[in-house]
């Protein structure tokens, strides 16, 4: 069962700045408990995956919240890339594999969360609990050949229409079409974080921003 709080404090897509060790072998110290596991699974998260989810954020050592993504940015669920350091390391890690409408409580020691550091409410060497629950997932639009599958007017720019399009095929490709809004909601999502010149649209330099191929 999710819990939520109406304050929040930490904005956990920060936790790659936070100068975490990142382990060897995480998937060994990070654990995984599956609250709920829908009984259809068209799709499993995987490294360069879209996901939208929600997540809230507690302290082992006293159960304190430091974060929910209910009340952060007015609400809405978090969207990012899976497995390229957009969440910290522990959630890259504990949400791997993971179906559209499945619950899990991720517990992430120190080193793969924010450190001998911490963070705000977080306190150094603190040990952390998320409770996650992803709405979907989907390829990630973020190699150059999934950029030149959005760009369909080569102009090396992406439009809303264009990425919208994209979005439509890729949830259609999967049996799942959703109305308007939702697209709506996802498009506003993506240009606030990408567009960073805020010219409505998405340059390939924008775009790119893990400066790779591939993921």
């Amino acid at each position: 069962m999710m819990r939520r709080l109406v304050s929040c404090a930490v904005c956990v897509f920060l936790g790659w700045q936070l100068g975490s060790v990142w382990a060897a072998e995480p998937q060994d110290q990070v654990q995984i408990q599956v609250l709920f596991r829908p009984e259809e699974c068209s799709r499993r998260s995987k490294k360069g995956d879209l996901i939208n989810a929600h997540y809230d954020g507690f302290l082992e050592k006293d159960g304190s919240q430091f974060y929910c993504s209910r009340s952060d940015k007015q609400g809405h669920p978090q969207w990012f890339v899976l497995g390229v350091g957009q969440v910290i390391r522990g959630l890259d890690v504990g949400m791997m594999d993971m179906c559209a409408g499945e619950k899990r409580k991720v517990t992430v020691p120190s080193e793969l969360a924010f450190g001998p550091t911490g963070k705000g409410p977080v306190p150094p060497n603190a040990t952390v609990v998320f409770e996650v629950e992803v709405l979907s997932v989907s390829r990630g639009p973020r190699s150059m050949e999934a950029f030149g599958q959005i760009d369909v007017d080569k102009d090396k720019s992406l439009t809303k229409a264009e990425v919208k399009e994209y979005l439509k095929l890729e949830y259609e490709k999967g049996g799942k079409p959703r109305d308007e809004p939702f697209y709506e909601k996802i498009l506003a999502d993506i240009f606030w974080k990408s567009d960073q010149d805020r010219d409505g649209q998405i340059s390939a330099k924008e775009y790119n921003i893990y400066e790779r191929d591939e993921l």
